[in-house]
């Protein structure tokens, strides 16, 4: 490894010395990150459709249309609508994860900015604790693609990042939401720029008692005729208990432009969320007798420096993260009194520094290089009072304190570095190496090997395929948690094999078609489980052999039917088998061979877009197949299986010009159709409901 980062070091000071001395050019805006001689977007040619450096990234991407769609959206919401990745929900303001090809959440790796957010802890990531309307660039990296972003994603990984609005002078954004279940979202954005500098301001606030009705099929009650027979029984409508919540983001953002290719950034970020966790469809209790609720405190920051030549790129960052969490469980044992059963206070600390350089050698080569550090500090405590019986008391049940938790640090380095080739505008070639180092815990060398061929200039027909190694680190939770932490858990690892075929035709002005159907095939050994023991908690094992394959498919569509009247659609499909290969645990195990635990087999989304004159029409659905809560893959039980749902959204949005400000109303129906649905067992969901967003944009300067 000493020797790869050396490489790595030598690499980019190389780059930037050969660079210096070719003849350097200008900044070019803030948004050109090619080299000058890139062929613009629009003409014809393959590299136009098709960069060098997207060579081997087999990936989708968000605009901005679907991210900024409307301010009461998470990133969990705009990825189960425009993605066939599976978003596990509990519901709005809850925890929600995002898994690719059969993996689990801890296996999706996730960047800001190019710093990882994974919590050290768990190794998941909290998609609706990230506004939309904080993210103007995303894109998923499917399978081997991670690679080229981040080690330990075996299934993928998800990149976020802020951008420059590109403003001139001052401008102001105003979002007011108002919804069902006295639901309040807000949105402001300030923003300030010129030729050198962008600055920026945003802050999202988000407040629900979240009680919305919903029809208990847990909970049947019976009526009785007057000589107390039962003459018919029904599932009655209830409440969401504990499920308020209230959130407020703020961003701030300022990035200057030398307009000599150097750019300095800056991006923080600071969460402050009270949410309470619902309860359990199964929980019949008042609310009155117990409270659940977490608390968060979050600051991410970030700071680079660019600099940008004709035929390289340097760059280096630094980010801090620090993440107070608490959760609280109260309840009423009988004496009128609440009493504290569980506190749980968690910090995490995370130093995080990288440096990368880009070198193009001609038309035909790119090298690339990154180095990358995130040291973590992670201290937590849990106190649970634990009912147990005294002799002392005759037998009668009293309560004990017990306090665990762990003290931990870790460092974690990475190296990559990668070389891509275009020997003919038809091929392309792509060779990536990444290692890494958890601890005092070296990965070996992780390989990855990329290939595109355009097999049709006609309809940019382009196949491709891609074979890697990837090895992903047990969490500090699953090391060290108390009780249960193993620390003689091996890491999970495993190869990926992707194989596909895309298009695109158009006309331009006139239409868009694109198309994308990818093969893949993935095997994980070592996969970590936590299993229970005889002595009373559950300990993290490594147990299984995941076999994980399917199809991927991605189309859209964008059509001008005339000067008044646009229409757009974008489609997805998986078909996901992640089928337990281990070895059975015991004689009665009858998990070998099954699909894991809530993972749909298949998974489908659409989103269609209808716009004439000032007017807008979206329509969004999603489709989950069954799911299973047990590794033996019971369908005969209603506490095993979860049922496959379809989900519909629509919004219907007028946009209104003024001579002082630009103005809009949206209109947006959740749960069109009114299902009755689970992502999660036991956890209720929403029914049919409604939010109405005024958008305001004064119009400074002179008025036309």
């Amino acid at each position: 490894m000493k020797k790869l980062l050396l490489c790595t070091l030598i690499f980019a000071c190389a780059a930037t010395a050969q660079g210096q001395q070719k003849q350097q050019s200008r900044g070019n805006g803030w948004w050109n990150d090619n080299p000058s001689f890139v062929v613009p977007i629009g003409e014809v040619g393959i590299t136009a459709r098709r960069p060098m450096k997207e060579i081997g990234m087999q990936q989708t991407r968000l605009d901005t249309v679907a991210l900024h769609e409307n301010i009461a959206l998470s990133m969990a919401d705009v990825l189960t609508f425009n993605t066939s990745i599976f978003v596990k929900q509990y519901g709005r303001a809850t925890l929600s994860t995002v898994a690719f090809r059969g993996t689990s959440p801890s296996h999706t790796q996730v960047t800001w900015n190019g710093m990882r957010i994974n919590s050290p802890m768990l190794g998941m990531t909290d998609f609706s604790m990230i506004p939309a309307y904080f993210i103007d660039d995303a894109a998923l990296l499917h399978g081997t693609s991670s690679v080229n972003v981040t080690g330990g994603g075996l299934g993928g990984a998800v990149t976020l990042a802020t951008r420059p609005a590109d403003a001139r002078g001052f401008g102001l954004q105003y979002v007011q939401g108002i919804g069902s279940f006295s639901t309040f979202d807000e949105f402001l954005r300030l923003t300030w720029g010129n030729d050198r500098w962008q600055l920026s301001t945003r802050v999202v606030c988000s407040s629900s008692p979240n009680d919305f009705k919903y029809r208990n099929h847990n909970k049947k009650l019976n009526i009785l005729d007057e000589n107390y027979h039962i003459i018919a029984s029904y599932y009655p409508m209830d409440r969401n208990k504990s499920g308020a919540y209230h959130d407020l983001h703020v961003l701030q953002e300022a990035y200057y432009n030398t307009d000599r290719g150097d750019r300095l950034a800056l991006q923080a970020w600071y969460i402050h969320s009270k949410r309470g966790l619902p309860m359990l469809d199964v929980n019949y209790r008042d609310e009155n007798v117990y409270s659940n609720q977490q608390r968060e405190e979050t600051f991410r920051g970030v700071v680079s420096w660019e600099r940008l030549r004709k035929h390289f790129k340097v760059g280096a960052h630094a980010g801090y993260i620090h993440t107070w969490q608490a959760y609280d469980f109260e309840q009423d044992l009988g004496n009128g009194r609440m009493e504290q059963m569980i506190r749980s206070r968690s910090t995490i600390n995370t130093l995080y520094g990288s440096a990368e350089g880009e070198y193009y050698i001609g038309r035909k080569w790119l090298f690339t290089a990154n180095v990358s550090l995130h040291q973590h500090f992670v201290r937590s405590q849990d106190k649970n009072v634990i009912p147990r019986k005294d002799p002392n008391t005759q037998g009668q049940g009293n309560n004990k304190q017990v306090v665990v938790g762990y003290d931990q640090g870790r460092v974690e380095l990475t190296g990559y570095v990668s070389a891509k080739w275009m020997p003919t505008e038809r091929l392309g070639l792509s060779l990536a190496l990444r290692e890494e180092m958890y601890g005092d815990d070296w990965t070996p060398i992780v390989p990855a090997f990329f290939a595109d061929f355009v097999l049709s200039k006609k309809g940019n027909v382009v196949a491709k395929a891609s074979i890697s190694r990837n090895y992903r680190f047990p969490t500090l939770n699953d090391l060290y948690f108390q009780p249960g932490g193993n620390d003689s858990l091996r890491r999970e690892h495993g190869f990926t094999y992707d194989a596909g075929l895309s298009f695109s035709v158009g006309r331009e002005g006139k239409y868009t078609l694109r198309g994308e159907a990818t093969w893949f095939d993935s095997r994980i050994e070592d996969w970590i489980l936590w299993l229970p023991t005889i002595k009373g908690f559950w300990t993290p094992v490594n147990i299984k052999e995941v076999h994980s394959y399917g199809v991927e498919l991605k189309a859209g569509l964008e059509a001008m039917l005339s000067p008044n009247w646009q229409v757009g659609a974008d489609g997805s499909f998986s078909w996901t088998p992640a089928i337990n290969r281990g070895e059975p645990l015991s004689e009665n195990d009858r998990s070998v061979g099954k699909q894991l635990v809530y993972i749909p087999e298949y998974s489908a989304s659409l989103t269609g877009r209808l716009a004439y004159k000032s007017w807008r029409l979206v329509y969004k659905w999603c489709y989950y197949s069954e799911r299973f809560t047990t590794s033996d893959n019971d369908k005969f039980s209603n506490i095993t299986r979860i049922t496959p749902y379809y989900m519909s959204d629509a919004s219907l949005e007028k946009l209104f010009t003024f001579s002082w400000a630009y103005f809009s109303v949206k209109l947006s129906v959740k749960n069109l159709l009114n299902e009755e649905y689970q992502s999660v067992l036991s956890r209720p969901m929403p029914r049919m409901n409604f939010e109405v967003f005024l958008d305001i944009k004064p119009r400074w300067g002179k008025r036309k």
